[in-house]
């Protein structure tokens, strides 16, 4: 009964975290077409949730400096690598392929979350996830239109495939839970060290930041620049980033990370909603692939649930109209 209860919060903190990182593309949207870089809007994002995180981590940290201590190198490498690293990767995809193609290299995260459980941990996957990954990935390519013509530059593979990495980190240590400092904690320290990162990264022009302060529309609406960037920072970083770990450590690394997909469903669907884009009925078949093959991973985890999993001590982004900020 604990275990279903537990299997149905984590479900839900996981939805909610795709849910709230899919509002990001919508709120970019309005400083992107003000003259703000995708760098900038990240950046500020990713600043800006650290601060607001930062009195009720402290809070939450008192009288607990050593486990603060003997975490240090997962949040270093949880902000390095899962936010930072996979922005910057991201960005660097883009300017050699698609959007599209960007996103689906990247969240073949998932994908890799399930090798290193095997090779790591000895869980080989079973008939139910290697069937509904490859039924995610096919709805995948659905959604974000993919049939046709693509051509793949090798550079840009590779900074995707970087992307996954990253995106894989992210769920496989936001699913460590022996000895795990709070999720409040784990978001402000990752999201304190990659903003640092990303902020060091514009500075020596590997990030181009632009970032004019001016009105921006949004939803038809003239507002000021601070409403999107509030946005992207409380609801697609703060809530996003928190519950995603909370989901982590309740469902497990795989499952977390199928359920991450529905991300491209959520930022298609706020696209739609907020942006006025067209869903075209392959986008719809597909988005029901997806939530298909989130099913059979998770009717295969309920079946024959793996053993326990000690932490790994070492360690995201949507469609703008399909294009993330997972910061």
């Amino acid at each position: 009964m604990v275990q279903r209860f537990a299997g149905s919060a984590g479900l839900g903190f996981a939805v909610l975290s795709a849910a709230t990182f899919g509002t990001s593309g919508a709120f970019a949207a309005s400083l992107l077409e003000a003259g703000w870089t995708p760098g900038a809007a990240v950046t500020v994002r990713v600043v800006l949730a650290a601060l607001v995180l930062t009195v009720p981590a402290l809070l939450m940290l008192r009288g607990r400096l050593g486990q603060l201590h003997r975490g240090a190198g997962t949040v270093a490498v949880y902000g390095i690598v899962a936010v930072a690293g996979a922005q910057l990767c991201y960005f660097n995809a883009v300017q050699h392929l698609s959007v599209a193609v960007a996103l689906l290299l990247e969240y073949s995260g998932a994908l890799l979350v399930v090798g290193w459980l095997w090779l790591r941990h000895g869980h080989r996957p079973r008939r139910l996830t290697m069937g509904g990954a490859a039924v995610a990935v096919l709805g995948l390519t659905l959604v974000l239109d993919l049939l046709g013509n693509t051509d793949l530059d090798p550079v840009g593979v590779l900074w995707g495939l970087g992307a996954a990495v990253g995106l894989a980190t992210y769920f496989v240590l936001s699913a460590g839970t022996d000895d795990a400092l709070p999720p409040i904690v784990v978001a402000w320290g990752g999201l304190a060290v990659g903003g640092a990162v990303l902020a060091a990264a514009g500075a020596l022009g590997a990030l181009p930041l632009a970032a004019p302060r001016t009105d921006v529309t949004l939803l038809d609406t003239e507002v000021s620049w601070l409403v999107p960037a509030l946005g992207l920072s409380l609801i697609a970083a703060v809530v996003a980033y928190v519950a995603g770990i909370f989901g982590a450590r309740l469902l497990g690394a795989k499952v977390a990370s199928f359920v991450g997909l529905t991300e491209v469903l959520f930022a298609v669907l706020f696209a739609w909603l907020l942006l006025g884009q067209v869903l075209r009925p392959v986008q719809l078949a597909g988005g029901v692939l997806v939530v298909a093959g989130i099913a059979l991973v998770r009717l295969d985890e309920l079946r024959t649930p793996p053993p326990a999993i000690a932490p790994v001590a070492t360690p995201h982004q949507d469609v703008l109209a399909a294009e993330p900020f997972r910061g």
